[in-house]
This record gives C-alpha cells, sequence and structure tokens, in this order.
C-alpha cells in the first residue's frame, strides 16, 4: 500500500481529506477508487491504514480502518549532520539514511568543503533532498519523513548545538589511534527519546580546529571502526550500527 505523509498530529475523525500533491498521486499517478487502501503517517509518528470513501475534482477522502501497531522508528533520534560533499554524495546519504533510519539531516559548508552554494542554489537543493527523502520514508514504510536543512555557515550548525542531548563527531584520526569504544558507549547509556546529533566532515574531513570547537561544546569524538570510511559512507555505517544496536541486538 502506498504511505502518504502529513503535516498534522493525528485525530480521531469520522474521515480524513487529502489534497494537492496527494491528491494528484492517488488519483492520476496510481488510479486508486473507492475502496483502496492507503497508509497515513501523521507528524507525531501515528500511522493508520485508511480506506477511500470519496473522490471529487481535489480531494480525496477517506475512512480510519486500522492503525498500524509495528514501530519503525529508531528508539532515540539521530540527526545527521553532513560538511557539503561534492557531486550527488548528498543525495545518497538522505535517501540511504533515510532508510537506515536517520530522524533528520543537517548540510553544512565545513572548513574543507569544496561545495559553495548561494541562496537560491541551496533552496532549491532543500527542496530536492526533502523530496528524496519523502519518497525513501515511503519506500520503507518509516513512521515520519525526515527533515532536511541546508545550512548558509557552520556558525548556524554551532548555535543548534544545544538542542541535542548528545553530540557525535566521527573523527579519522581517532580510528587511526585505534579508538573503538565511544560509539558503542553512547548507544548503550542513552535513554529512548534521546535527540543525537552526529557530524561528519565533506571529502577533505574536519580539521583540528573544528574538533576542537565541537569538543569544547561538549561533543564526543568517536571512531567507527578501523578502516576510514568515505563522506557518503560513514552515516550509513553509524545509523547502521544503531539499528543493531537497539533493534537487533536484544
Amino acid at each position: 500500500m502506498q504511505r502518504y505523509f502529513l503535516e498534522e498530529a493525528y485525530q480521531p475523525s469520522e474521515k480524513f481529506e487529502l489534497s494537492a500533491e496527494a491528491f494528484h498521486h492517488i488519483v492520476h499517478v496510481m488510479r486508486m477508487k473507492p475502496k483502496d487502501r492507503v497508509y497515513l503517517a501523521f507528524s507525531d509518528q501515528q500511522v493508520i491504514i485508511a480506506e477511500i470513501t470519496e473522490i471529487t475534482e481535489e480531494k480525496v477522502y477517506l475512512t480510519e480502518i486500522e492503525k498500524e501497531e509495528m514501530e519503525k522508528e529508531l528508539p532515540s533520534m539521530i540527526t545527521i549532520a553532513s560538511g557539503y560533499p561534492k557531486g550527488d554524495k548528498l543525495e545518497w546519504i538522505v535517501q540511504k539514511g533515510t532508510e537506515l533510519g536517520a530522524h533528520a539531516f543537517i548540510g553544512f559548508p565545513a572548513k574543507t568543503s569544496v561545495v559553495k552554494w548561494d541562496a537560491k542554489k541551496r533552496k532549491k537543493r532543500q527542496e530536492r533532498l526533502t523530496k528524496i527523502a519523502q519518497e525513501a520514508a515511503e519506500q520503507s514504510h518509516r513512521q515520519i519523513a525526515p527533515r532536511v536543512e541546508l545550512l548558509d555557515t557552520e556558525k548556524e550548525l554551532f548555535t543548534q548545538l544545544s538542542d541535542y542531548d548528545v553530540i557525535l563527531v566521527a573523527y579519522e584520526e581517532s580510528a587511526k589511534q585505534g579508538e573503538l569504544a565511544n560509539l558503542a558507549k553512547v548507544f548503550n547509556s542513552v535513554t529512548a527519546g534521546s535527540r543525537i546529533l552526529a557530524i561528519f566532515g565533506p571529502e577533505g574531513g574536519l580539521m583540528a580546529e573544528e574538533i576542537n570547537q565541537f569538543v569544547d561544546a561538549g561533543a564526543i569524538i568517536c571512531g567507527l571502526g578501523p578502516r576510514i570510511l568515505r563522506t557518503e559512507t560513514a552515516p550509513l555505517y553509524l545509523l547502521s550500527a544503531a539499528s543493531y544496536h537497539w533493534e537487533l541486538n536484544k
């Protein structure tokens, strides 16, 4: 069944309605008709199975059949912050990171980032990445569609650090020095509902100056195993490790 994300929180109702893009997709792309069923995912992670009862010229009306019971989200909310990489690597990170359970994505211009976007190009890229996240969330049956935010300056990232309970910084020098425990310690110690920010550098990595600033703000430096990972691989490693630790290793 198709999955559609709604911006409002779930409220019991005799009927729900979809319009605009969701209406177009149901009617003109999927060619659905009354009695067809879809998933409706609300902003508070509540998901229901709903049946189409009526289709008008602008809206689709549905009634609730039952709630989706299976939990699809990681117990702690992991936001991936990536220093702007080259090419389409950020699209890869957002798509695959969504499938692996990331709660949100932040892009920022690290000191070694080659990519430079003006406001117009950044807005257009953010819209595209948001669409990629939504499509990946639909495909992987997520209960939320991750938020995507592209920052103009690295300073903006530092102003957001206080929003998180734990800040992790993946640093290749930690891997080279054999540090393997910090990530596991964090996964063992955080409680359900914790907000985790995981920061990754671009192809050129994070400079010592940036690392020191993050540490001064309370960040935990961590390695990701003994191998050096590419900028687009590292976030996926961390999310996979979180999934194994919290969802499979019970």
